[in-house]
């Protein structure tokens, strides 16, 4: 049994790190540190991860859902710009029936999402594009952000749920907002949602909130994989947060037969380098089938220069 670490007040930063990002705003004017890690070769290949998904529940002649997902952008000085317009030009690409989206849009200033969301509401996305905010989202100026995202048809699910229209009616996506500076709801996320459960959320301290609650897949990101991690993936620091440890990156199962996928996410936070942590996205392919006991799927990674050759 995982026992919590105290929440922050929501909306409010830890002290230790709301002096790490004023110094940050200080030293990292004109976003040198981007431009210098890009200019010394650290520039880590963008990777698309994909995931083959079974739900139990739903008409057996579903036709397959595709589900994109990508989280923690990062957009300020710590991230190279163009890494993300590839990323967005790769979901583009990968044109997914619908978009899901983890947060932390930004990490230091709200501004950044003026040239972002654009990028992000031109992925095609027929069944809806969705999002929920990360810590630093709420931290740095969450009504614009929303606002931001909202002006180009990306919906926040903020402790909210959709359900999907026919032939995948039997889908909900369940938003959960942030465990460590927002105000989650899991009672309110998952209110009506009587068939599959996909619970998108930013951070997997969220699990906490959903409390042992019935999900079929789960989506989030925050952890980074650690951002610098050794060469087996293990984070020499784990981010803020219960079980950002013991859910780093990956793929799991939990208890309930449900599925988590946790990314490493797309941007960098703090320090302007990866290592051993190369950003991705997600794309998951879904379909409704009976799930053989200890089926967990099949995982896929190809490079994202591969992506418009291979759909």
């Amino acid at each position: 049994m995982f026992k919590p670490e105290p929440r922050t007040q929501s909306g409010r930063q830890p002290g230790f790190w709301r002096l790490a990002d004023r110094l940050q705003l200080l030293l990292y004017r004109n976003g040198w540190p981007a431009r210098l890690s890009h200019l010394l070769g650290f520039r880590p290949s963008l990777r698309i991860v994909e995931h083959d998904v079974q739900l139990s529940i739903g008409p057996r002649d579903a036709p397959a859902l595709t589900v994109a997902f990508a989280s923690d952008f990062h957009a300020g000085f710590t991230t190279d710009p163009d890494l993300l317009r590839q990323a967005c030009d790769a979901l583009e690409a990968a044109r997914p029936d619908l978009l899901l989206l983890g947060g932390d849009f930004v990490s230091l200033d709200a501004r950044q999402i003026d040239w972002l969301a654009p990028l992000m509401g031109r992925i095609p996305a027929p069944l809806g594009r969705f999002a929920v905010l990360g810590n630093h989202d709420r931290w740095n100026g969450a009504d614009y952000i929303c606002r931001s995202l909202e002006a180009v048809g990306i919906e926040v699910l903020n402790n909210r749920n959709r359900r999907l229209p026919p032939p995948f009616h039997h889908i909900w996506i369940c938003g959960l907002d942030d465990f460590l500076s927002g105000e989650p709801d899991a009672p309110a996320a998952l209110a009506g949602a009587e068939g599959a459960r996909i619970v998108l959320m930013h951070a997997p301290a969220n699990l906490l909130d959903l409390d042992g609650e019935r999900f079929d897949l789960a989506l989030c990101g925050h952890t980074h994989g650690g951002q610098i991690a050794s060469s087996g993936g293990a984070p020499f620091h784990a981010a803020l947060g219960p079980l950002s440890r013991d859910y780093n990156r990956g793929r799991f199962r939990m208890d309930h037969g449900g599925t988590l996928v946790v990314s490493v996410g797309l941007g960098c936070c703090t320090l302007p380098i990866r290592l051993n942590s190369d950003p991705e996205i997600i794309l998951c392919r879904i379909v409704t089938a009976p799930r053989a006991s200890g089926d967990e799927g099949m995982d896929y990674v190809v490079d994202a220069s591969n992506l418009r050759e291979k759909r």
